[in-house]
């Protein structure tokens, strides 16, 4: 049983408080059964309320770039999506341009400051970020993570495709982005960036992590280079693997996928110390930003 271990006044985290996690934030939604369930595992409920904390994407939330970079300029933003404006973070390198852009989109704990820093550091490679809110529809993002994850099940997969759509509409009409535009998301965003690229043959390169598969019937449709980043120790998310490969391969669609063996799901967010796997993450960004370059440079 893979744990780790957080000093003698923590508890370690398993694997088998993880998987309880994963099935809670995804599945579930149900804290009182989680809770109760992670007590088990943990040996009291004062001690599963701290592993709760540790596992918690904001609770150990540092940014690894900064709003006041000089080499970027940053801005909140509106544009036209399908209901009425959806609210979007833009960062933008300061010298330079035009440039192939970037779509960041977020876990299902809404636009956070984690995903703001993700889309910083996209830009500080030199590409124009936008990280949309896809709650824009439903008020935006709230504060408390727990009242932003049930707020999801509230969208229409239809809308956020269209969002998302209106979103590579609103970057291509930016004077400092050239045209092409990617996007990557993580998570509930990995599944969002693969239905994009089904929804549009305007994206240029789709980078999922750990992101849901779309219906077999909508590869055909896929004309943007595909990057898969999955974890080896998700098995809900990699069920779907053989059928989307297969549907891939059938069409001859241009991709590239990448198991990364031993860790877990949210695997690049580098603000939950018990998921986070450094070396998984370093690789994954690397290759991701590799793709970005061969897809999205004038």
């Amino acid at each position: 049983m893979m744990t780790d271990h957080l000093g003698d006044d923590r508890p370690a985290i398993t694997q088998d408080m993880i998987n309880l996690f994963d099935e809670y934030t995804h599945l579930s939604l149900d804290r009182r059964a989680f809770m109760d369930n992670l007590a088990k595992l943990a040996g009291s409920m004062t001690a599963a309320t701290t592993a709760a904390t540790l596992m918690a994407s904001n609770a150990q939330a540092q940014s690894l770039t900064s709003e006041t970079d000089a080499n970027l300029t940053i801005s909140d933003v509106t544009y036209p999506g399908t209901k009425g404006e959806v609210k979007g973070y833009l960062a933008v390198p300061t010298a330079g341009g035009p440039r192939g852009a970037v779509i960041v989109v977020h876990e299902n704990r809404g636009l956070n400051a984690h995903i703001k820093d993700v889309a910083r550091r996209v830009a500080l490679e030199g590409f124009v970020a936008l990280a949309p809110d896809f709650l824009s529809d439903l008020g935006g993002t709230p504060a408390d993570e727990e009242a932003a994850r049930g707020l999801f099940g509230n969208l229409s997969a239809t809308d956020v495709a269209a969002n998302g759509v209106a979103a590579i509409a609103y970057l291509k009409s930016l004077q400092n982005v050239t045209g092409k535009v990617g996007a990557m998301g993580f998570c509930w965003g990995g599944g969002t960036v693969n239905n994009l690229a089904v929804a549009s043959p305007d994206l240029a390169a789709a980078v999922a992590y750990y992101g849901g598969q779309p219906a077999a019937e909508g590869v055909p449709r896929i004309k943007a280079r595909l990057m898969l980043h999955y974890a080896g120790l998700d098995d809900r998310i990699n069920a779907g693997i053989p059928a989307f490969e297969d549907a891939l391969k059938a069409v001859g669609t241009d991709y590239q996928l990448f198991m990364y063996d031993g860790v877990n799901h949210a695997f690049n967010n580098d603000t939950s110390k018990a998921r986070y796997d450094k070396a998984a993450a370093n690789l994954a960004w690397s290759r991701t930003i590799a793709l970005f370059r061969e897809t999205l440079s004038a």
